[in-house]
């Protein structure tokens, strides 16, 4: 039985990472790009009542070259489509954060570090794509510097069930906490009633559940 969180808004951000077009069309599961980007819209706008920023990631259209690896990843075109950078609609609004990033991890290539400080960010909460790639690599960067890192399991996905499940119970419980969307909004306690908006969002949040991992 997991412990349940007690989040400071004051000091949590939410984290999405590489919720765009160019790879929430590619074939993704346990949940689909549309399921991982609907989540996405119900956490962010959660987050915002709690007054928790939001920082969009997204990832530069690889290039060629790079170091040579034995499993390639998958299939791209040769030159970057229109759109393929472009966070997928409903996720993004004014006032969030962009971090543009060149490898699987956020921190590494970015300002993302300073950009959490400067705002006494020390807990991240994380979602997005790819479960074992994208948000794995950001919370072992985040772990490494530092940050709490809280992974989202129902608002994460991968190129396969096998590779989500492996990372969310072999990999992320030991650098974060795994927790479902309903306990994160429920660690950040009740919306603020003073912000535009609160109260126009259904409750409780849509529970989805990995296919390894069930709310406790």
């Amino acid at each position: 039985m997991t412990a349940p969180l007690d989040l400071d808004p004051g000091t949590t951000a939410l984290v999405l990472v590489d919720l765009q077009a160019g790879v929430l069309g590619m074939p993704l599961a346990p949940l689909s790009g549309d399921e991982v980007a609907a989540a996405a819209r119900e956490l962010a706008a959660r987050a915002r009542l709690a007054g928790v920023p939001v920082v969009l990631v997204t990832v530069a259209f690889p290039g060629s070259g790079g170091p040579a690896v034995d499993a390639s990843g998958p299939p791209m075109p040769e030159v970057q489509p229109p759109g393929w950078d472009q966070i997928v609609e409903g996720v993004a609004e004014e006032g969030d954060l962009r971090v543009v990033k060149a490898g699987w991890g956020a921190f590494s290539s970015t300002g993302l570090e300073a950009l959490l400080r400067e705002r006494g960010i020390e807990t991240i909460v994380l979602a997005g794509v790819a479960t074992n790639f994208g948000v794995e690599g950001t919370a072992r960067e985040a772990a490494a510097r530092g940050f709490g890192v809280v992974v989202v399991s129902d608002a994460t996905s991968s190129v396969s069930a096998a590779h989500h499940d492996f990372s969310l119970t072999q990999i992320l419980p030991g650098i974060s906490r795994v927790r479902t969307a309903a306990e994160v909004v429920r660690g950040l306690g009740r919306p603020r009633r003073d912000r535009p908006g609160a109260g126009g969002l259904p409750d409780p949040f849509p529970r989805r559940t990995s296919s390894c991992l069930k709310p406790a």
